[in-house]
């Protein structure tokens, strides 16, 4: 194949380790996303529905929410038709398509957490200004980027690897990735790894911002009681988030590009796929135990369910 107009799909070949434990993997899969799905919807719709929870770092945090359900319908649907089919192929449109879902995923991702610790930076060393910094005008224009800034960087990444002409259709993993395609190009690639690094390095640059409002958090907390009482209450759950998501993505990045072929396919596949498990499982359990106002409410909406089940049983 020696150009992109001959190749109509991709076929998907991390399936090959999956034969033996189909079934228990389609078992688990199933769990996994009605998990994510139960989770997170009902952490938007506990911010959403308690105006109590209607400030700055709730709605950062509702807007993660729904970004783990935007990234992980571009993934489980496919992966569980794959599942339960003999052959794992998916379109040349619906190949780029899931790189874009998949990859602007993750940039949003870090696009919010760059904003939740941000906002935990105002809160805590400059708590009198925090009201008229975090305005509700600021917070639309802020909440608005962390979209399209990441989907502006992915159209360019994807539309940039769209022009490669590709020499195979074979990629070697449970789902479609950029860097697998662009690895089949038989025509130049420097522009793609350019802009790569350029988009890479943007958003390391949100890890560093990251870890630089945390370095300033830390020295305004230990300096008074209440200051880390907020400390302890708002940003632990955050800083486990973003552990979280840096970890699982950094596993993907370093496998993808420089992972062995002596590693089983087995290994790879799980490396792959995992921040598309843990992060939107983990960050709305993580916030809904650690954060009060969260915790509280959810727990009264539960309990008010259930007594209006039981009302219903019996009548």
């Amino acid at each position: 194949m020696t150009n992109t107009s001959i190749i109509v799909v991709f076929s998907l070949s991390g399936f090959s380790a999956t034969v033996s434990y189909q079934v228990t993997l389609l078992s688990l899969t199933l769990l996994c996303y009605c998990l994510i799905l139960v989770v997170n919807v009902s952490l938007i719709l506990t911010i959403i529905l308690d105006q109590n929870l209607h400030e700055p770092m709730y709605i950062f945090l509702c807007n993660l929410c729904i970004n783990g359900l935007y990234g992980t319908a571009g993934f489980y649907p496919k992966f569980v038709f794959d599942l339960m089919s003999d052959i794992h192929i998916i379109s040349y449109v619906g190949c780029f398509l899931q790189v874009f879902v998949i990859y602007s995923y993750a940039t949003i991702d870090f696009s919010i957490l760059a904003l939740m610790a941000y906002d935990r930076c105002v809160a805590i060393c400059r708590p009198l200004e925090y009201h008229s910094v975090m305005s509700v005008r600021r917070i639309a224009v802020l909440v608005s980027l962390s979209w399209l800034v990441p989907l502006c960087c992915e159209v360019m990444v994807v539309t940039l690897t769209s022009t490669l002409k590709l020499c195979g259709s074979q990629i070697q993993k449970l789902y479609c990735e950029n860097w697998s395609i662009v690895k089949l190009a038989c025509s130049t690639t420097i522009a793609n790894n350019i802009v790569g690094l350029i988009v890479i390095s943007f958003y390391c640059g949100h890890v560093l911002f990251i870890v630089y409002s945390y370095v300033r958090l830390v020295k305004s907390a230990l300096k008074s009681r209440e200051g880390r009482r907020k400390f302890m209450q708002t940003c632990v759950p955050h800083l486990f988030c973003l552990l979280n998501v840096t970890a699982a993505l950094l596993f993907d990045v370093m496998y993808s590009r420089y992972g062995s072929a002596s590693v089983p396919q087995s290994v790879k596949n799980f490396m792959a796929i995992q921040f598309l498990i843990m992060p939107p499982i983990l960050n709305p359990i993580i916030y809904g135990l650690i954060l009060t106002k969260i915790r509280y409410r959810m727990t009264t909406l539960c309990m008010t369910a259930c007594q209006r089940f039981k009302l219903t049983c019996n009548l």
